[in-house]
């Protein structure tokens, strides 16, 4: 099976396009390319099909960022396999996410006269953490039968799928009958935030814990991410609960990018501190200026004012 160009069947010549275009330029190829007008053309009755196949991946945004993935992570890559095996990847690609076509084929009755009926699809959830859908890892599963037996798989979480989409896994549902096919198993994959880590949309979020000095100081300090360890310079005069971001250290957005890590800043004052430390906190406390309370003193201050004059109908001309 070969791993179509959905944009380039569609004459679009990127991939961060919007709906509305991948409507536009369908509907004009479409009307060029329909059997009606092109006097039964063997040529045009294909590129019409591929047309229609292009624009039903494309026009879902899930099926688009599922094709949009597979796309970077094969082709993208440029990587040196050979034919047989990119072909490989490929269907089992498409066999997951949009079905095997042979098992749309109408089933043919068997020797006996009865008709094979399809095995009943099953549906199930698995949780992963943000780490392992960000690099895609195998994770073991154990389904139930309803004689009670255990049946084991090992599933590949494909790197980057998005919370609740689905794996589809051909003829691993309940077995058919009458010599029917199985059905399948659909497998949602719901991503769970860990302590260091949570999600939002594309965007990852984190902590980033630091010292009063350091806040002052305007110091360099180490911020994990995901995939990296960051060196990153704090803002002048940055506070507590102040954000930080940092583009492109996301989780990936199915398209070759990434979102943003925000890093929600957290000040810690030590719980114990040495004699000298104490002697150094009051010496600041002596020489420093600072008064945390002012602004909020000197505000309420004026919210106070302003209700007490009003009260009694003062008017300013």
């Amino acid at each position: 099976m070969i791993f179509k160009d959905y944009y380039r069947i569609l004459e679009l010549e990127t991939s961060k396009v919007t709906l509305e275009q991948i409507k536009n330029s369908y509907r004009d190829l479409a009307k060029k390319y329909h059997p009606d007008v092109n006097n039964d053309s063997k040529m045009a009755e294909e590129r019409f099909k591929d047309l229609n196949e292009a624009y039903r991946i494309l026009s879902n945004n899930s099926s688009k960022r599922k094709y949009d993935r597979i796309w970077n992570s094969n082709v993208g890559r440029k990587k040196k396999t050979s034919q047989k095996e990119q072909d490989a990847k490929f269907t089992d690609f498409f066999n997951m996410f949009f079905g095997n076509p042979e098992n749309t084929k109408k089933e043919e009755k068997n020797e006996s006269g009865q008709a094979p009926i399809k095995g009943e699809n099953i549906n199930t959830e698995i949780t992963a953490t943000i780490p392992e859908v960000f690099y895609g890892r195998e994770k073991n599963i154990i389904l139930k039968s309803i004689d009670g037996q255990n049946k084991n798989l090992t599933i590949k979480i494909p790197e980057g799928i998005r919370n609740n989409e689905k794996i589809r896994l051909i003829g691993q549902g309940k077995k058919g009958k009458n010599g029917g096919k199985n059905g399948d198993l659909f497998i949602t994959i719901k991503i769970q935030n860990t302590e260091m880590f949570s999600l939002d949309g594309i965007n990852i979020k984190t902590n980033l814990y630091i010292s009063p000095w350091e806040a002052a100081l305007n110091k360099k300090v180490n911020l994990q991410g995901i995939d990296e360890e960051l060196t990153i310079k704090l803002p002048e005069g940055i506070q507590n609960g102040e954000k930080i971001v940092v583009k492109g250290k996301g989780y990936k957005d199915g398209k070759g990018g990434r979102g943003d890590l925000i890093a929600e800043t957290k000040i810690m004052i030590p719980t114990t501190i040495s004699k000298e430390e104490v002697d150094l906190y009051k010496k600041l406390e002596e020489i420093s200026k600072f008064n945390p309370r002012q602004i909020i003193n000197r505000n309420a201050k004026k919210l106070m004012l302003l209700i007490k004059y009003k009260s009694i109908n003062v008017e300013y001309f």
